[in-house]
This record gives C-alpha cells, sequence and structure tokens, in this order.
C-alpha cells in the first residue's frame, strides 16, 4: 500500500537538494545564490551551531559585493553590510537569542530594512515570516556529535509569488 502524498503548500514555488562537502563550497553556493536576490528579498536560514549558515551568508556577501567581513552576528543581533556598488546592501541578522518572535524582531526594523536590502535571518524560524509572504528558507543538515564530517545536506525553497518563476536549480550547478 502507497503512503498517501504529501499535501502541495501552493505558497511554496519550488525547492531544490544540494550537497555541500566543504565550507568553501558553500561560500560558493553563497555567491551563486546571490546572483538570484535582489533588494526585498528575505533568507531564512536553519540548521544547527556549526551548519554553515555564517559561511553561506559570507558567500552571499561576496556575491552581493558589499563591504565590511561578514561574521556571525551572534552578540550584535544584526549587521548591515553597505553595497560597495550599485547593488542592495546586506542585513544580516541572528536571531537566536530572541524569543520573543516578531515584537522582538520589530526592535531592529527589518520591516523599514527590508525594502531597499537583501536580509538574511539565521535561527529566524518562527520569528520573521510575517515579514513578508515572498521568502528563501535554506535548511541545512550536518552530522552531529564529535564528528570532523564536512557533508552538508540542504533544502533551499522558494516561498511566495516571488520565487514562482525562479530557477533553483542552477544553484546545484
Amino acid at each position: 500500500m502507497e503512503a498517501p502524498a504529501a499535501p502541495h503548500n501552493p505558497a511554496e514555488s519550488g525547492s531544490v537538494q544540494i550537497v555541500v562537502t566543504s565550507p568553501e563550497q558553500m561560500r560558493e553556493l553563497g555567491r551563486r545564490l546571490a546572483k538570484l536576490l535582489r533588494a526585498g528579498d528575505l533568507v531564512m536560514l536553519s540548521g544547527e551551531l556549526g551548519a554553515g549558515k555564517t559561511t553561506l551568508t559570507r558567500g552571499l556577501g561576496e556575491g552581493l559585493g558589499v563591504r565590511g567581513a561578514v561574521t556571525s552576528p551572534t552578540f550584535v543581533i544584526a549587521r548591515v553590510h553597505p553595497s560597495l556598488g550599485d547593488g542592495p546592501p546586506l542585513v544580516h541578522v541572528d536571531a537566536y537569542r530572541l524569543s520573543g518572535g516578531l515584537d522582538e524582531m520589530e526592535d531592529l526594523d527589518l520591516d523599514v530594512s527590508l525594502p531597499e536590502s537583501v536580509v538574511v535571518v539565521e535561527w529566524g524560524e518562527g520569528k520573521v515570516e510575517e515579514l513578508t509572504e515572498d521568502r528563501l528558507q535554506v535548511v541545512i543538515h550536518r552530522a552531529v556529535g564529535d564528528t570532523t564530517d564536512e557533508v552538508r545536506h540542504m533544502t533551499i525553497t522558494g516561498v511566495g509569488e516571488r520565487w514562482a518563476s525562479a530557477d533553483l536549480s542552477m544553484l546545484a550547478a
């Protein structure tokens, strides 16, 4: 007997599965992803500690051509990296220590920054979805425990009309 098919979520526009085997490949994926992004885009990153969320964001910053080293904003909560060219700035948020959902996130004025920036939120699940109906959800899985395994299994899903016609398969190249 076959299992019933999972219900299709019409808000999900498509997804791609990617395997990354090194930090450099994660940065390169970020550089490729940057080519798809534009001002107003929200990218939500989920994954265990050490999964590569900041490494991916570092590649995004390189691809977007922003100023400043992209490092984890854990203790400052958010960093703005202005564009060195005519592209959008990168707003990098770490919501790990924020527990109040969108109410607490409002203090960061992300709703003000979003229209003219690319906003990347680490640990944003359940906290920033209300900012926009359109977002890119990136889930990174890695082996947990005492391991030196660099392999990461990623699922990148476009949600909303913005991503309905985007070809996410080019990220797997």
